[in-house]
């Protein structure tokens, strides 16, 4: 789960990482209130959205009047910011960060991430900040400074200060720095956070280390520990897809394809994704129904995968182990009969009464595709589509 700017750095204060004045607003007229309660003769207007490259996308102003916040604003509320992490459909902007303008004299980037390689927390830091992570990978390497943190000790204050002098901080500043790394860690580890990111961490003309963006992404799976940062969750920054199957309990990720795929199991998942590309076709979506695949659970998986308009055929591949085919069988019947599925389906079972849910696909009547094995399946469902597209064609040109 990732979380706005204002939310991580407001997290992130907490632990003692600082950053400029700042305030929400959700309209240009509060925005000017809001640079007014901040003080000062300059700010910068920054459009909330989850993404990257909110600056070259100009979601992010630098403004020298409340007038010139108020102008601003009326120009950002209500658009679509599109940048390289959007895609072009962009992100909505409903809500702006209002924040004090700073005299910058360095940039860094900095950013704690899980390495999954060595299983510890990964520091990575350079002295190239204001540029994303890949260009400064691609253009300047030597600059990158990496450090791993052993999970039964900590991060360790050396470790903190050997960073700050292979950035080049000025020794004066190193205690700053120290407590900036440190409260980014503590953060990191008690949130359950996957990713940390400061980007650019600046050291301003009066000698202050200063987060001036902040991003915080979080394990969906440890979220029940913390109720308080489930709060922070902004729907409208995420695929519509993926908010209706978290609040179903369905484990989805939307694809770019039209083979929507109903699928028990991570790995099955996967290998039948695989496997649809193999026999030349594009999937939809990853969809994990869990072990419990109730009728009403396998109901509730093809509403979410017949409500993407993209959807042009449908592949179900259940392995029973915990589940019951007959229970999956049962599940395909009861959706096709309340939801309207006027695409090819195809289902393949196999497993714990699998002669059971044969038969009650067979009684059924539905129009139901069934298939024995993976790749059978794949190359039915494949096959499926480009007849059922094929005919949709020659009908639209005879009318």
């Amino acid at each position: 789960m990732d979380i706005h700017e204002y939310q991580a750095k407001e997290l992130l204060a907490n632990f003692g990482v600082y950053s400029p004045p700042g305030a929400l607003a959700y309209s240009p007229e509060q925005a000017a209130y809001r640079s007014r309660e901040i003080g000062g003769d300059r700010w910068v207007v920054k459009a909330q959205v989850h993404a990257g490259g909110r600056g070259k996308a100009g979601g992010v102003k630098l403004c020298n009047s409340d007038t010139e916040i108020q102008e601003t604003c009326e120009e950002l509320f209500g658009r679509k910011l599109v940048t390289h992490q959007t895609g072009p459909e962009g992100k909505g902007i409903y809500r702006v960060y209002i924040e004090g303008a700073v005299p910058i004299e360095r940039e860094f980037y900095l950013g704690f991430v899980l390495d999954r390689t060595s299983q510890r927390v990964m520091i990575v830091a350079s002295a190239e900040g204001g540029m994303e992570i890949e260009d400064i990978s691609a253009k300047k390497p030597d600059s990158i400074v990496r450090a791993t943190v052993e999970p039964a000790v900590g991060l360790q204050d050396f470790q903190c200060r050997q960073i700050a002098f292979k950035l080049g901080i000025d020794p004066a500043l190193t205690a700053q720095m120290v407590r900036t790394l440190q409260g980014c860690y503590r953060a990191f580890r008690e949130h359950d956070a996957t990713m940390v990111e400061i980007n650019p961490l600046v050291v301003t003309g009066d000698n202050r280390v200063l987060a001036l963006d902040a991003k915080m992404t979080f394990d969906d799976n440890a979220l029940f520990r913390h109720p308080q940062i489930s709060e922070l969750r902004d729907k409208s920054q995420e695929d519509a897809r993926e908010s209706r199957a978290a609040d179903r309990g369905l484990s989805y990720v939307g694809l770019e394809g039209n083979i929507g795929c109903i699928v028990n199991g991570a790995g099955l998942a996967m290998a039948t994704m695989d496997t649809i590309k193999l026999a030349g076709g594009e999937p939809a979506n990853f969809l994990d129904i869990g072990g419990g695949a109730t009728p009403e659970r396998v109901a509730k998986a093809f509403r979410l995968v017949m409500s993407d308009g993209n959807v042009q055929a449908v592949l179900v591949n259940i392995f029973a182990g915990i589940n019951r085919c007959d229970w999956v069988a049962e599940g395909v019947v009861q959706a096709l009969q309340e939801v309207q599925v006027d695409v090819p389906v195809v289902v393949r079972l196999a497993g714990t009464n699998v002669e059971e849910g044969q038969k009650i696909l067979a009684k059924s009547g539905l129009p139901v595709i069934r298939a024995g094995t993976l790749m059978e399946a794949a190359e039915r469902v494949v096959s499926a589509w480009r007849k059922d597209q094929s005919e949709n064609t020659t009908l639209r040109a005879a009318q």
